[in-house]
């Protein structure tokens, strides 16, 4: 018999299954729970059921949003010519946080890894593609993560973007390889973006 009664460790169990959190910091986080008052605790239950019943993706972009086209991709002062691709809405996040970057993004939901088994089919690559069809951009900016996997995803679509005619290219690395762009300060991501370079 464990030492934990076992509501308690069903609930560490769940924390410990999200990416980043190692058994001790899961059990850290359930008895932060477990020390929330009654109200509170039914609270952040509920925040969880609302974001998994009102967020979806957009229909445009692919970023996390409560109506069908996020504000982003609705708003008339974005540049449609420029569209930033990224793995995850994070990234948005990290992007929209500097100010600087004034285009549309394109949120991928992960990166191709053949060893983890995802491939570009289960990427958001095809609704891409249509996006491009328009003839209204320009130019694409990769802005995947500077690991294996982030690079292998970037150089698959420049290969199928360029032959369209469009302007491809990537992130300037003042990003430390295998960081996370979510975790970057705005002045190193502000300078990668503006030195990003030609695939």
């Amino acid at each position: 018999m464990g030492a934990n009664a076992a509501p308690l460790d069903k609930l560490i169990e769940q924390f410990a299954k999200l990416n980043g959190i190692g058994r001790k910091g899961a059990a850290r986080l359930a008895y932060q729970v477990l020390a929330m008052d009654h109200a509170e605790a039914l609270e952040f239950a509920k925040a969880i059921e609302d974001a998994h019943q009102k967020i979806r993706r957009c229909t445009v972009c692919q970023n996390f949003t409560e109506t069908e086209v996020c504000s982003i991709c609705s708003a008339a002062s974005r540049d449609r010519s420029i569209i930033c691709v990224v793995e995850s809405s994070r990234d948005v996040s990290a992007f929209e946080h500097t100010r600087e970057y004034k285009g549309l993004y394109h949120v991928l939901h992960g990166l191709i890894s053949p060893m983890e088994g995802v491939g570009a089919e289960q990427l958001y690559v095809k609704e891409l593609l249509a996006r491009l069809a328009s003839g209204e951009v320009t130019e694409v900016i990769m802005a995947t993560n500077p690991t294996v996997e982030g690079e292998a995803t970037a150089m698959y679509l420049a290969r199928l973007i360029k032959p369209l005619g469009i302007r491809t290219t990537r992130l300037a690395y003042g990003l430390p390889v295998g960081g996370s762009l979510e975790y970057v300060d705005d002045v190193t991501l502000y300078r990668a973006l503006s030195g990003r370079g030609e695939l």
